[in-house]
């Protein structure tokens, strides 16, 4: 087999040499995906805060329902967006299906109970070894929760990163929701599945390449953060 017949070959070429196809993919998947995390996060985290500080009935029992929806399976929540979404659904009258919108909509569902849950842990634990001399100044649960989530700050950006990663390499929910249409909702995941079904292996694999690079590049970064983090707080 030639060098120019070697799909590795042929996909490295494709990546080195910017092909306008493979990067198209590549930019809307890191805008629906960053999108995605940044609407997660801004609900997420306060709710994360709020139930590590203050206790109500059914205030366990959300827990709980947190905890399980972070293992939500992808085709069940692209299932209840595609519902919701749809002409017989109750925002079928926006026309949000097969775009990403609605692949945005797919991936907060499934971004929001993981930073949500592991926010709560963060929060809870810093409340409890610091309750005392936080209530010692007089603050009340409202005014710790910015305290707090500052203090965890280099633990959830940890979780924001783990969310990305969730939702970057997410394929069942968006193709279910987004449709893989090509130039308008076609993303690194659904057009890995769709390219190798097709036989083309060089761009597949360039663009496995290049979300393997990605997710990596994420764990790093994570990495980074707490080992940062360990040496600052001690």
């Amino acid at each position: 087999m030639s060098p120019s017949e070697n799909p590795f070959y042929t996909a490295f070429a494709l990546i080195l040499g910017m092909d306008q196809g493979l990067i198209n993919i590549v930019t809307l998947s890191l805008q629906v995906s960053l999108l995605a995390v940044l609407l997660a996060s801004v609900l997420a985290l306060p709710l994360g805060a709020a139930l590590a500080l203050w206790r109500f009935p059914g205030h366990n029992a959300l827990i709980v329902l947190l905890n399980a929806l972070m293992g939500l399976p992808p085709v069940v929540a692209g299932l209840c967006v595609y519902l919701l979404l749809s002409r017989a659904g109750p925002l079928g009258q926006f026309g949000l299906l097969f775009t990403p919108t609605a692949m945005v909509i797919a991936q907060v569902i499934l971004v929001f109970p993981i930073i949500a849950a592991l926010t709560r842990q963060q929060v809870e634990t810093l409340h409890n070894e610091y309750a005392e001399q936080l209530r010692s100044l007089g603050l009340k649960q409202l005014r710790m929760m910015p305290t707090l989530l500052w203090d965890a700050r280099f633990g959830l950006l940890t979780v924001i990163l783990a969310g990305f990663g969730r939702a970057s390499a997410e394929v069942g929910a968006v193709m279910i929701v987004g449709g893989n249409i090509d130039g308008v909702t076609r993303v690194m995941t659904t057009s890995i599945v769709l390219e190798t079904s097709k036989g083309n292996l060089p761009l597949a694999l360039g663009l496995g390449i290049v979300l393997l690079s990605l997710v990596t590049l994420i764990n790093a970064l994570a990495h980074m953060v707490s080992e940062t983090a360990k040496r600052r707080l001690g």
